[in-house]
């Protein structure tokens, strides 16, 4: 392999990254946009398909920490290959399924393979680059999230509803067979951690600034996930429902445009980031709260908030990388299984508000988990969130 120049970003090697992260997102996503086409073909109730999101979710929970744990002396390249091939695997067992308990072993692999991988990639592209390069690195690696919600889950419908849902599986297991001859080509090989350096979960997670990103991550996604999953009656306020489409689509570009700005500014301004970030989705909170009836309101904040999560990820796993140092994969094991946590959490704790309180309850309570983030990400000055230097 030759040698890049030290300020040369491995642009090639980070796409691929970012294309790991589209299939996981988008393998993911993809059944909420087919369900009734999903539903026919397997013979069970749109409900049923919908587990199909849940079962992917379970599979990323419990297998992240402990997959990625045992596998601390693995070679890196390897290991990726392997969570690339699960999702060829699994979404070919989907692709030619006619048995819906088959396709949810489908989906649990798939799931599996997504922990795995979602725990290898931020470490992974920290290492291709100097410490002054990580955000940026990580920023390029995380494009493929944002990508596959704005972009990906359309065109995955819009293809559903020509060609079928079975090709839909069948064109992702091509992109992933794809994607192993791209990691194989141009991505770097690491070594796994030595055995005398592997920590143990427990240490990783009292190291000085772990926990507090870790809180972070809970209550900013889980305030997201309340909002985002509910959105649509959410909207029923404004007679917006119909456009829950265009709604989305505005919150899935100002997110493109977000990571974009995240991306050129992280590797200076990390802390200053997370706290704006924070803010801004608060104001956006609070403006949809108070005044969420008005259709320009509404676009205007859901822009921001859009503004405010596109780069979260990012900024999460940088600064969990930069805090874990040489133990970044386990700890963004723990990065994987809070964040589906949160995800789950939202949809339970939104529906529990919308069927006891009204859509009217949301705005409050996303501001008490977001006052809690701010505070956290603040107090988090030395290590976690650190002032910078000078």
């Amino acid at each position: 392999m030759t040698s890049t120049p030290q300020d040369q970003m491995p642009i090639a090697s980070l796409l691929a990254l970012a294309m790991a992260a589209f299939i996981t997102i988008l393998t993911e996503a993809l059944p909420a946009g087919l369900l009734p086409q999903m539903a026919q073909g397997l013979a069970v109730s749109e409900a049923w398909i919908g587990q199909t999101v849940t079962i992917y979710a379970i599979g990323s929970l419990v297998a992240a920490i402990p997959l990625t744990a045992v596998t601390q002396g693995v070679r890196r390249r390897p290991l990726l290959l392997a969570a690339i091939a699960g999702f060829a695997i699994a979404n070919t067992i989907t692709t030619l399924s006619t048995s819906y308990g088959v396709t949810m072993v489908a989906r649990f692999l798939a799931g599996v393979s997504a922990g795995l991988l979602w725990a290898l990639l931020a470490g992974y592209a920290a290492r291709m680059v100097p410490e002054t390069q990580k955000g940026r690195a990580i920023a390029i690696a995380m494009v493929g999230t944002p990508l596959a919600l704005s972009l990906g889950v359309p065109a995955g419908t819009f293809l559903g509803t020509l060609v079928g849902w079975r090709m839909c599986f069948g064109i992702m297991s091509l992109l992933a067979l794809l994607l192993v001859v791209w990691v194989r080509l141009k991505v770097p090989d690491f070594a796994g951690q030595a055995a005398g350096k592997r920590l143990s979960l427990r240490h990783v997670f009292t190291l000085p600034g772990i926990r507090p990103v870790l809180f972070v991550v809970l209550a900013f996604v889980l305030a997201h996930n309340i909002l985002y999953t509910y959105i649509a009656p959410f909207l029923v306020m404004a007679d917006m429902v119909e456009r829950t489409d265009l709604v989305l689509l505005v919150f899935g570009i100002t997110s493109l445009l977000g990571i974009w700005i995240i991306g050129v500014l992280i590797d200076k301004y990390l802390r200053a980031l997370t706290l704006a970030s924070t803010v801004l989705f608060g104001l956006s909170a609070l403006v949809l709260g108070v005044a969420g009836t008005e259709p320009f309101v509404v676009y205007s904040a859901v822009g921001a908030w859009g503004l405010a999560f596109g780069g979260a990820a990012t900024l999460f796993q940088t600064a969990l990388a930069r805090t874990a140092g040489d133990a970044a994969d386990v700890a963004q094991s723990m990065l994987v299984t809070v964040w589906n946590t949160a995800i789950a959490g939202g949809a339970i704790v939104g529906g529990v508000l919308l069927d006891r309180l009204g859509v009217g309850a949301f705005s409050p309570v996303l501001l008490v988990l977001l006052l809690a983030t701010l505070l956290v990400a603040w107090s988090a000055k030395h290590r976690g969130f650190p002032t910078p230097m000078g």
